[in-house]
């Protein structure tokens, strides 16, 4: 329903609202002294008359009970007519846009998304870390498998931690059941921890660059981690 409700969809009923007082209205005007058993009347029952006649047009139901009769309001209703099939045309594509949408979005897109839906995190962790930084309520657990275990269950809505560990789990022991966002919320690297004066430092720094700068590097990556 939220996503129906969207401003898009609120702006495309909107404008049919609008356009159907004007059309209702328009034909009021020119049939309510010729037309006065259907358009007659003080102004608000002529005009309700009129919007009632749009409506009933604009949704090709077609009563028939009300029709214009001068050559003013024939005009405005041909005008209606194929205006009221453009705008039905807008508001279903508005729908099926926003249902789309619905299927394919997660209900978190990113750290703003947080606030509103249940975390999970692992126990001691840079994310959950990251989580008490921002003020957001989490659940934390000893492992990354037990978090994703409460995500599959439907029992949280969402873990935050390392991306590479979430890519390999998520295509490895949970495939099909959940999904990594492809976006970052904040850097962390990885390393080899050495001493500083170490002569591995250099060594080691050389053979990470030839590694990941190989062609073979990101199958490697796909076959861990999926696409």
């Amino acid at each position: 329903m939220k996503k129906v409700f969207s401003i898009a969809f609120l702006e495309v009923v909107g404008a049919m609202l609008v356009m159907l007082f004007v059309a209702g209205f328009l034909v009021f005007l020119f049939e309510r002294r010729k037309n006065p058993s259907d358009f007659g009347g003080h102004w608000l029952k002529g005009s309700a008359s009129g919007i009632w006649w749009a409506a009933v047009t604009m949704t090709t139901v077609g009563y028939g009970d009300k029709a214009p009769k001068t050559p003013a309001g024939r005009i405005v209703a041909v005008i209606w007519m194929f205006s009221a099939i453009l705008l039905i045309s807008a508001f279903t594509a508005s729908v099926t846009s926003a249902l789309t949408v619905t299927e394919l979005e997660s209900i978190v897109d990113g750290p703003s998304d947080l606030r509103r839906v249940r975390v999970a995190t692992v126990s001691g962790s840079t994310s959950e870390d990251y989580l008490k930084d921002r003020f957001i309520p989490r659940s934390s657990f000893e492992t990354v498998r037990e978090a994703l275990d409460e995500l599959r269950e439907r029992r949280v809505d969402a873990v935050v931690y390392d991306g590479a560990m979430l890519k390999f789990l998520a295509f490895n022991e949970y495939a099909g059941t959940v999904q990594v966002l492809p976006r970052i919320f904040e850097r962390q690297d990885y390393a080899f921890g050495v001493q500083s004066d170490s002569p591995l430092r250099e060594k080691l720094n050389q053979a990470i660059l030839q590694v990941i700068n190989r062609p073979e590097w990101d199958d490697r990556l796909k076959r861990y981690l999926g696409q």
